[in-house]
């Protein structure tokens, strides 16, 4: 075929040769006769067109580029096709592969008509507009190529750089970004014929541009049904947000009955926005939840309301209130507000699953704290304003109303570090006849360290001191408490460790071994801390993050009396060429030069007379193939008893493919009331067949013979949309008699890929069960404009 000669026609007849395609072009409206070219991003060699083989071969251009218009000039016309009639400067006809090409617009047909002077091309037959990315195919459309207004009968369309696409009756064009049309469909799907879901209306105003769609009397139809109808459907044509309604989410529960939510969301500005969602509670009535959320550099939070008026069951209002605001007012202070109220006991067991996630347990304690801070250097200073509301049965805790809590440190100053922590607290309680008051705090620190190639030696020496004075002494105090009194109490630590390696061979592999000796000494002595309330502190566990420090209490109202020194060793494999650590093993005891005297509580049982703790060890493996693996035994020698194990596999081949294995035991004690835990856990993630993929997840008391709590879900990946469901047993509180009890919960969540990304708590449920859990990917990004470029 030859090239398209490009020249001007003044003839009003064809002298085409029959059977010799010849192809005639005319260029009108010539003030520019050629777009000026702009800069290309790229600068250089890279922005040069590189050939593909030899100096006569195709070349490969780095990038497509816009060429942008200069100032005072129009880009210019062409009219091409196979045969050509017209006037100079005035009109032409073109038939056979005919087009109008004006900048990035383009009208191709059988034959058209275009008029210079009123710049409107008509095209019949075949026609294709492709405009900004958008193109729209139809038998016939009227167009003014420069400001792309004009309609097309019987389009069908689709939006290159969002993805959608449908038909209509009629499209009307505004200009380049927006469009009305009338009787139309719209879809994200990316398919030819009969999407999988897809929006019907009476009118769609499209703006490409706002990135925003409006469908009128618009009903939403999956596999073919209507599953959703408004008079008024606002959505994003990519996913970006939009304000409009989100798609309706439901479940089933044991408690609460069928529960429908239709979330209606407001884009309020790039940094704020708001949900509001009614749910209707098929046992209870229609609870109102409005969540709020906005963010800027100097601050951000979000607050949550939910309010279920006369509720059918309890015949009461129900609310809940959660607000959450982070401040930074510069020059390193800040501030915060964390306000959380629900209106009775049982609100968290009646309506914690109504929000958007799966309850497992539930919440008995809610935080109502504001406080400054300011953090500069070595100084860290929190002045707060700490409250908490305590639902029935659970205990409620001490709080801060108000603290001043200041640190300061200094590190490696002339090998020194040293420091110290001051703190103000006024406890208060909301348990009648409970000891309250104020209490300082001053806790200075410093600690040399010595460090060479391959050891490392730090003496530290810190000194507690501790001023009560009582407002209130309650009841079980020891006798004679005093309502004013001091206590002090220094402590010593000798911290030291060497270092080795060598090259080793491992199966096959090489590896760089290391063993780690390590010693740390304490000494605290004796001193007599009954008379000191416990506002703040608790026993802490007994494991490799608790053995390397001086205390054994959690707080500042005990520390225990010691002398006793831990040793460890450890021995790590690493890869030689990247540093990574493959294998970890650890052993660790202490040894006890004198039995601890101070307990928690006043007249509480000291431990049994031993010279040596339980012996620990530990284990962490992660070898080829995903798999991995973290073990942790306590074990007693003298009983030949194991106090504590864990014991954790994991195993991820591929994306979506993860299974866990673990088991827990702890000795039964006192503070588990006697009752030990013996529990499996086995959960995980795996791919049934090509598009259907498996979740679960089972928490079982091998001594009750009892589901702790368990979720088995399903995910089915289509091209354009995710179906999701999923049912779990969970715990919920207890009863009267103190025994748990549990609920059930059916939840299911359709996602249209293009339309909407919502989760209404199923991925949420899983993400959370399943370690290692892979969320489906969403759909493909969009073409860009140049993707089958015109």
């Amino acid at each position: 075929m030859p090239p398209r000669q490009f020249f001007q026609t003044i003839s009003s007849s064809d002298d085409c040769v029959p059977g010799k395609r010849r192809l005639i072009a005319a260029l009108v409206a010539v003030p520019g006769f050629v777009p000026a070219f702009a800069h290309a991003q790229l600068a250089g060699d890279a922005a040069q067109p590189q050939a593909l083989d030899g100096p006569w071969s195709l070349r490969l251009a780095p990038q497509l580029e816009e060429h942008p218009v200069a100032s005072g000039q129009r880009p210019a016309t062409f009219v091409l096709g196979d045969s050509t009639t017209g006037t100079a400067n005035q009109d032409i006809a073109a038939k056979g592969s005919a087009e109008v090409r004006h900048n990035t617009a383009i009208v191709k047909a059988d034959a058209l008509h275009y008029d210079e002077d009123t710049d409107m091309a008509d095209a019949y037959g075949h026609v294709r507009i492709t405009q900004n990315g958008n193109t729209f195919v139809g038998p016939e459309a009227h167009l003014k190529v420069e400001s792309s207004e004009g309609f097309m009968t019987a389009p069908k369309y689709h939006f290159t750089l969002t993805g959608g696409s449908g038909s209509a009756e009629r499209v009307d064009l505004i200009d380049n970004e927006r469009s009305v049309f009338t009787k139309g469909t719209y879809t994200a799907c990316r398919c030819e014929s009969d999407p999988a879901w897809y929006i019907k209306g009476t009118e769609f105003d499209f703006d490409t541009g706002a990135d925003e769609g409006v469908a009128h009397n618009g009903v939403l139809f999956f596999q073919g049904l209507p599953i959703f109808a408004s008079p008024w459907l606002s959505f994003p044509l990519s996913g970006d947000r939009r304000s409009g309604l989100l798609p309706p989410t439901f479940s089933l529960s044991s408690n609460n009955g069928f529960e429908l939510s239709v979330p209606y969301y407001f884009n309020i500005a790039p940094n704020r926005d708001a949900t509001i969602t009614p749910r209707i509670i098929s046992k209870r009535g229609v609870l109102t939840q409005v969540n709020y959320r906005y963010l800027s550099p100097n601050y951000a939070g979000q607050i949550t309301g939910e309010l279920l008026p006369n509720d059918a069951i309890t015949k009461t209002n129900r609310y809940a209130l959660y607000i959450q605001h982070n401040q930074n007012f510069g020059g390193g202070f800040g501030g915060y507000v964390y306000y959380n109220k629900v209106s009775d006991n049982t609100y968290p067991e009646d309506l914690a699953g109504t929000s958007t996630q799966f309850i497992n347990g539930l919440q008995t304690t809610y935080q109502q704290e504001a406080g400054l801070t300011y953090n500069n250097g070595p100084w860290s200073v929190l002045a707060r304003w700490q409250h908490w509301q305590t639902l029935a049965p659970s205990a409620p805790p001490y709080g801060r109303e108000p603290e001043l809590n200041v640190k300061y440190a200094k590190y490696n100053v002339g090998g020194f570090d040293f420091g110290a922590e001051a703190d103000y607290s006024r406890f208060r309680i909301t348990t009648q006849d409970a000891t309250q008051g104020d209490r300082i705090v001053f806790n200075p620190y410093v600690s040399y360290s010595v460090v060479g190639p391959g050891y490392f030696v730090t003496p530290k020496v810190q000194w507690h001191f501790a001023s009560y004075n009582l407002s209130n002494i309650g009841t079980g105090s020891p006798a004679g408490q005093p309502k004013d009194f001091t206590e002090q109490v220094p402590t010593f630590s000798f911290d030291s460790g060497l270092i080795f390696d060598r090259s080793v061979r491992v199966f096959g592999e090489d590896y760089i071994q290391t063993l780690e000796p390590r010693l740390y000494y304490v000494y605290t002595p004796y001193h007599n801390q009954n008379f000191a309330p416990v506002f703040d502190t608790a026993e802490s566990d007994f494991g490799l993050a608790e053995i390397f420090t001086p205390n054994t209490f959690v707080g500042n109202d005990r520390i225990a009396d010691a002398n006793r020194i831990t040793a460890a060793l450890t021995t790590r494999f690493l890869n030689p060429a990247t540093g990574d650590e493959r294998a970890r093993f650890v052993i660790a005891q202490q040894y006890y030069f004198r039995d601890q005297r101070v307990t928690l509580l006043p007249g509480q049982a000291t431990s049994e007379a031993t010279t040596h703790s339980d012996l620990i060890l530990g284990a962490a493996l992660k070898l080829g193939a995903g798999f991995a693996s973290e073990t942790a035994f306590q074990y007693n020698a003298d009983n030949n008893q194991l106090t504590k194990a864990s014991v954790g596999f994991g195993f991820s081949p591929g994306t979506s493919r993860v299974v866990n294995v673990a088991y827990r035991y702890t000795r039964q004690n006192t503070t588990l009331t006697n009752e030990p835990i013996n529990q499996i856990l086995i959960s995980g993630q795996w791919p049934l067949s090509h598009r259907v993929y498996g979740v679960a997840r089972f928490n079982y008391d091998l001594g009750g013979h009892r589901i702790v709590d368990g979720l088995v879900g399903m995910q089915y990946d289509a091209d354009c949309w995710v179906l999701g469901v999923g049912i779990q047993r969970y715990a919920n509180g207890v009863n009267t008699v103190g025994n748990q009890t549990t609920g059930t919960r059916f939840l299911a969540q359709l996602t249209l890929k293009g339309l909407s990304n919502v989760d209404n708590g199923l991925v949420a449920a899983f993400r959370a069960g399943v370690a290692g859990y892979t969320p489906l990917p969403p759909a493909p990004p969009p073409d860009s404009r140049f993707t089958n470029y015109e």
